[in-house]
């Protein structure tokens, strides 16, 4: 696992500060989550009923366009548009947005690098396609700290918050209700991991 810079949990019972040390580095590396994540501070308030995140991200990468991943090339005369794959972890999204646009009819895959488009505007549907967005790095993150986040939260904790701006990622959890100054100190966490990175 990727080493994080601050990697604090705090709670006022010693045995359920390393459970949830544990559970949470359980759930990074089945998440695959380590490399993005810089910073993490975990609060835990039993007497509250309260669980408090906040987490600094690392940079993560740029959207990924259909060009960043492959050659489109256009056989205007037989009306298709061929796809030749270079990088094969974004297959799977990228036939998704092509099935989106075009019908599963209208795709086939002779083999595992090249998808082929029939289109009626070959030419024009190869320059959408270039520039076609496959992937978005930051959306898929977002998804995955939600989900990390609930599976680090105690069993029952059923009223949550979370916040992702930029590089940073609040999340409130409880069995009550929420109360906005749980948000407020999990703000101020955040504030903490930023100072605590300028040093």
């Amino acid at each position: 696992m990727d080493s994080l810079e601050t990697f604090v949990v705090e709670s006022a019972i010693d045995s359920e500060q390393e459970f949830y040390r544990k559970i949470i580095e359980d759930n990074l590396a089945s998440l695959k989550l380590a490399p993005a994540i810089g910073r993490i501070k975990v609060v835990l308030r039993p007497e509250d009923s309260l669980f408090q995140m906040a987490i600094i991200l690392r940079e993560v990468g740029t959207k990924v366009t259909t060009i960043d991943i492959a050659d489109v090339e256009v056989k205007p005369i037989a009306g298709v548009v061929i796809i030749s794959i270079k990088k094969e972890q974004y297959i799977p999204e990228l036939l998704v947005k092509l099935w989106e646009r075009y019908g599963k009819a209208n795709i086939s895959q002779p083999d595992r690098w090249t998808v082929a488009i029939s289109t009626d505007k070959p030419i024009e549907e190869a320059a959408f396609i270039k520039e076609m967005l496959v992937a978005d790095p930051r959306h898929r993150l977002h998804e995955n700290l939600v989900d990390f986040a609930i599976r680090a939260t105690p069993e029952g904790f059923r009223v949550r918050y979370h916040l992702y701006k930029g590089n940073r990622f609040l999340f409130v959890a409880s069995e009550e209700a929420m109360k906005h100054e749980w948000i407020e100190e999990a703000g101020a966490m955040l504030d903490e991991l930023i100072e605590g990175g300028k040093k």
